[in-house]
């Protein structure tokens, strides 16, 4: 039998191992630092663009570049487009739930308290007679934070609620680039519809003038048969571009959900005008440009969260020390007697240690690390993506604006030709044959200028949302909460 000096050494003993293994815990968790430093490594950003930077411009605020457009219906459809996308709802839904996690995730760091109140009648020992116990009280928990573990998980969840609001930003460039692209390609649509039934009504009146020279014996039945096959196929490419035209509004009106003849209305005024842009200098060096981007923000929020949720893993395999207290009070009432007075209790101090599991613990932080290092692909790849996308959007705009002055050119140079064949023809002086070729010569030159003026504006539009659409880290929070409210 073990005497009380004894029991007093294997308590130190105890005591005493349980600190040795505790230390030794705490000296081989990882510091914050080893998850960085182990990351795989990312893809710096080039130094300089490759290729030509957009001239003749002036710097423009990409906060508000769409009202800088000269055309306001433009600004008013992506208003509506925002106010009704499911992808910024989404967008807006995840932020609340990234913000409750954070909140969830940091109250875990401190103590929780709860109060009970209890009533019991009946015999609960047998030196006490029947009769009633009440009490109220406070019951007190907190769990020691030792190695990490809880404060791992509020980073990874303030990390992510960052990443989210930047996402919400990034929804409302998409959705605002998705509709402005829309739009113009339904007025460059319309402008093709407008010289599409120019030609229909030049085909209609040729028609009409061959079969009167053919009456009169001027002109051969073969020219008439011409005449009225390309009267046809005026009305059949009228048709058709008309029909492209109406899906074209279609399309409006589910990105915006404004009803169909509302939108036709607002649409009318303005018809076949394709939207100047406001012009845009990219003068910084990719790095600071592709720093405005929050979809690479979103993703380098998710590499820290991701690092943080290892560290949390490794932590979650040493011993846990969780504290409890009560304080509250009590009565006890009964025929013969009642007793009242406070009632307190400090402890238990549980120390929990992990001994086997299977290997889940383990398990838990090699996926921990291999989902570190999947965010850290994932990042790396969007950063090419972003350099990519900016110096396409540059390529586009250098490419069309070199193209404009050629395709003008051309345009005049066939419609002056066309207008010198027509009058010949009225005249008796050229065939249906050359009329017909200086017209088609026409028509693909007005449709390729109209085709390369949608182009460059789209070119923009790219660029825009290339360069993040003038979203700012600081700013992100308070953009969110605003349009919230």
């Amino acid at each position: 039998m073990t005497g009380p000096f004894e029991g007093h050494n294997i308590a130190r003993f105890t005591l005493a191992t349980l600190a040795v293994v505790m230390l030794g815990a705490c000296a081989g968790l990882p510091t914050p630092g080893d998850a960085v430093s182990n990351a795989p490594a990312a893809t710096a950003a080039p130094s300089q663009w490759q290729a030509p930077l957009p001239h003749g411009g002036q710097l423009t605020d990409l906060a508000r570049w769409w009202q800088q457009f000269d055309d306001p219906l433009l600004t008013q459809l992506i208003d509506a487009a925002q106010a009704v996308s499911p992808t910024l709802a989404s967008a807006q839904s995840r932020i609340a739930q990234a913000r409750a996690a954070r909140v969830s995730a940091a109250a875990a760091l401190g103590p929780t308290l709860n109060a009970n109140a209890s009533a019991v009648r009946g015999r609960q020992d047998l030196s006490l007679p029947l009769g009633n116990t009440t009490s109220v009280g406070l019951q007190a928990a907190w769990e020691v934070d030792l190695f990490g573990a809880n404060a791992a998980a509020r980073d990874a969840a303030q990390a992510r609620l960052a990443g989210a609001q930047a996402s919400w930003h990034d929804a409302r460039v998409s959705v605002a680039a998705e509709v402005a692209g829309a739009y113009v390609s339904l007025r460059a649509c319309e402008a093709q519809l407008v010289q599409t039934q120019i030609d229909a009504n030049s085909r209609a009146d040729t028609a009409r003038l061959t079969e009167l020279a053919a009456k009169a014996g001027l002109q051969a039945t073969a020219s008439v048969a011409l005449a009225r096959a390309s009267a046809a196929q005026g009305r059949n490419l009228l048709t058709q571009q008309r029909a492209l035209c109406d899906l074209g509004v279609k399309s409006m009106v589910a990105l915006t959900g404004v009803a169909e003849p509302a939108l036709r209305s607002q649409l009318a005024p303005a018809s076949a005008r394709l939207p100047q842009p406001a012009q845009i200098v990219v003068a910084s060096i990719p790095a600071d440009v592709l720093a405005q981007r929050p979809d690479l923000f979103s993703a380098a929020r998710e590499v820290l969260a991701a690092s943080a949720d290892l560290s949390q893993s490794q932590a979650q395999r040493y011993p846990r020390i969780v504290l409890n207290g009560a304080i509250g009070a009590a009565r006890f009432s009964s025929a013969a007697d009642t007793l009242d007075g406070p009632v307190w209790s400090l402890g238990p101090v549980s120390v929990v240690m992990p001994l086997f599991d299977g290997g889940a613990r383990r398990a838990n932080v090699e996926a921990a690390r291999a989902r570190y290092v999947e965010a850290g692909v994932i990042y790396a790849s969007r950063l090419r993506v972003a350099v990519r996308e900016v110096e396409e959007a540059l390529v586009a705009l250098h490419s069309t604006a070199a193209r404009g002055s050629d395709a003008l050119v051309a345009t005049e140079g066939f419609a002056a030709s066309y207008r010198a064949a027509d009058e010949r023809f009225r005249s008796g002086l050229a065939s249906l044959f050359e009329l017909e070729d200086a017209r088609r010569s026409a028509v693909q030159a007005q449709s390729a200028l109209i085709e390369l003026q949608r182009e460059r504006v789209m070119a923009w539009i790219s660029l825009y949302r290339a360069l993040g659409g003038g979203w700012i880290a600081d700013a992100q929070s308070a953009a969110v909460t605003a349009t919230r409210n």
